[in-house]
C-alpha cells in the first residue's frame, strides 16, 4: 500500500492553523500527501505563496466558505464557530470526492482536525475515512475537557461549566494540581461550553488524539485517555500559516545586540490588550533600560493597533513589531528572556528554545500553561498584578532583573529544552509514535 493521504482542517485561528500546518509539514517530509484546508477569509489573508522548501510544496491548499459575509467580525470566535458548523459540512464531501477524482491511486485515506472541527470527523466516518484530532493546547488542556462529564458529576463544576466552589483538584495522581477557576473554558458562554461538551464527544470518533508534546513535558495527563498519542514539539518552520506579515528585519537588529541581552515580547494572535495595561508595559519597558522587541499585533480584522504609545514612552532601545518571526527570534543567542502570554505554541516554542519565561496568562489555558511554567517545570516567574489588576512598570522590571541573574532557572530551561528536542530525534518517543501514526493511517 502507498503513502497515506491526509485531509487537514483547522479551525481558523493562528494558534489552530500554525502547529497543523507544521504537522503537514513533517508528514510531507516523511513522503505523506496532504491536502490541508483555509476558510477562503484565512487563505486570502495568510502567507499562502509556494513555500521555500520541497516539503512546502508538497502541501496542497485548497478551500471553504466559512458561511460569514466579507464584512463580518471574524474576532468573534463563536460567532465563526457556529457559522462554520452550519455551512461547511454540506460542503466538505463534495471537496473530498473532487480530490479524489483528481488522484484516483492516492484518495484521501485520513482526515485530522483541531477541535472545533469535530463535524468533519463525522462526514469522514460517514464516507468510511479514518479520523484523528490534533490538539493544538495542551495534553493536560485536553483531559480537562475530556474530563468535564466526571467533574459536573462529582460536583466540581456545574451545567454551565462554572466551579461550585474555590478549590485545587488533580485530574490524576501524577498530575499537578489545577485551580478550578482556571479551567480552559474559563469566560466563555454557556452556549460555547455546551459546544465544547458536544465538541468531545465528536472528537471520540477520531482514534487518535494527537498532542503537540512529549511525555516528559506532562506525564500524567496521558492517564487520562489511551486515544492520547504525543508526537510533538512541532518545530517544522513554515511562513505560510501566518496570519499577518513577519518583520524580518528585527533579525538583522538582533544581530547587532549583545549575547543574552534582549527581553522579547509577545502576547500571542488572540489577546487584546487592557489600554491602561498597554501603557504600563511601555513604560515598563523603557524603565528595563534594556534591549527589547515588542510584538504589537494589528487587530485581527487587520486594522491597526487602538492602543495608544504613552507620550512619555520613549522605546529607544527596542524595536517594535507588528508581527515577528519568533522561533528564530527565541533561538536567536542574543535573546535573554520571553514575556509571554503562555499560549501553549508559544510555551513549547519558548522551551525549544531554552528560553527562561517571565508569564502573563490572559484567558483560557494559558493559566494552566503558567502554572507548570512556573511550578512544575520551573523555568520561569510569574508577573504579578497590583490590587488595580494591573501588572505595574515597577513590577515588569524587577521580575525582568531577578530573572536574567537566575542560574538555577537558565540552567533548567537548558535541559528542558535537550529532553524535548530528544524526544523528536530518529529514536525519540515522538519520532516513534510518528510512524506508528503514519502506519495505521494507511
Amino acid at each position: 500500500m502507498g503513502a497515506p493521504h491526509f485531509l487537514c482542517l483547522p479551525f481558523p485561528v493562528q494558534g489552530h492553523v500554525n502547529p497543523l500546518m507544521q504537522f503537514s509539514l513533517l508528514l510531507a517530509k516523511h513522503g505523506c500527501k496532504v491536502t490541508f484546508v483555509h476558510t477562503e477569509f484565512s487563505h486570502k489573508r495568510a502567507n499562502t505563496a509556494g513555500g521555500d522548501n520541497k516539503e512546502e510544496a508538497q502541501v496542497e491548499l485548497v478551500t471553504l466558505p466559512d458561511g460569514l459575509n466579507p464584512q463580518d467580525d471574524r474576532s468573534d470566535v463563536v460567532k465563526l464557530l457556529f457559522s462554520m458548523k452550519s455551512t461547511m459540512p454540506a460542503l466538505l464531501p463534495k471537496l473530498i470526492q473532487d480530490i479524489d477524482a483528481s488522484d484516483v491511486e492516492n484518495k484521501i485515506t485520513c482526515i485530522i482536525v483541531t477541535i472545533n472541527m469535530g463535524w468533519a470527523l463525522e462526514v469522514g466516518r460517514k464516507l468510511g475515512i479514518k479520523g484523528a484530532l490534533l490538539c493544538p493546547a495542551s495534553a493536560t488542556s485536553l483531559a480537562s475537557a475530556a474530563s468535564i462529564p466526571k467533574l459536573i458529576q462529582d460536583g466540581i463544576i456545574d451545567s454551565e461549566g462554572l466551579p461550585t466552589k474555590k478549590q485545587e483538584i488533580q485530574l490524576s495522581p501524577t498530575m499537578p494540581m489545577m485551580d478550578t477557576a482556571y479551567f480552559a473554558w474559563r469566560g466563555f458562554k454557556k452556549i460555547f461550553f455546551d459546544h465544547l461538551v458536544q465538541e468531545m464527544q465528536t472528537l471520540e470518533l477520531g482514534e487518535w488524539w494527537l498532542c503537540n508534546t512529549t511525555y516528559d513535558l506532562e506525564p500524567g495527563a496521558f492517564s487520562i485517555s489511551p486515544k492520547f498519542l504525543p508526537i510533538g514539539p512541532l518545530v517544522e518552520n513554515s511562513s505560510r500559516s501566518s496570519f499577518w506579515e513577519e518583520d524580518t528585519a528585527c533579525l538583522e537588529w538582533l544581530d547587532q545586540q549583545p549575547a543574552q541581552s534582549v527581553v522579547y515580547v509577545s502576547f500571542g494572535s488572540l489577546a487584546v490588550m487592557d489600554p491602561n495595561q498597554f501603557k504600563e508595559l511601555a513604560l515598563g519597558l523603557d524603565l528595563l533600560d534594556k534591549p527589547f522587541i515588542w510584538v504589537v499585533r494589528p487587530s485581527n480584522d487587520d486594522k491597526e493597533n487602538v492602543n495608544a504609545y504613552p507620550d512619555d514612552f520613549h522605546g529607544s532601545k527596542g524595536k517594535i513589531v507588528g508581527w515577528a518571526p519568533q522561533k528564530k527570534i527565541l533561538n536567536h543567542p542574543s535573546l535573554a528572556c520571553f514575556i509571554s502570554h503562555c499560549g501553549w505554541n508559544s510555551t513549547l516554542e519558548g522551551i525549544c528554545a531554552g528560553v527562561p519565561f517571565l508569564c502573563s496568562p490572559c484567558t483560557t489555558d494559558q493559566f494552566l500553561n503558567k502554572s507548570y511554567i512556573c511550578d512544575v517545570w520551573k523555568i520561569g516567574v510569574g508577573l504579578e498584578k497590583d490590587e488595580s489588576g494591573i501588572i505595574s512598570r515597577g513590577e515588569i522590571r524587577k521580575k525582568v532583573d531577578e530573572l536574567l541573574v537566575d542560574e538555577d532557572i537558565k540552567a533548567r530551561s537548558l535541559k528542558l529544552k535537550e529532553l524535548t528536542i530528544d524526544n523528536i530525534q530518529e529514536s525519540g518517543r515522538s519520532s516513534k509514535n510518528l510512524s506508528f501514526f503514519m502506519d495505521w493511517a494507511k
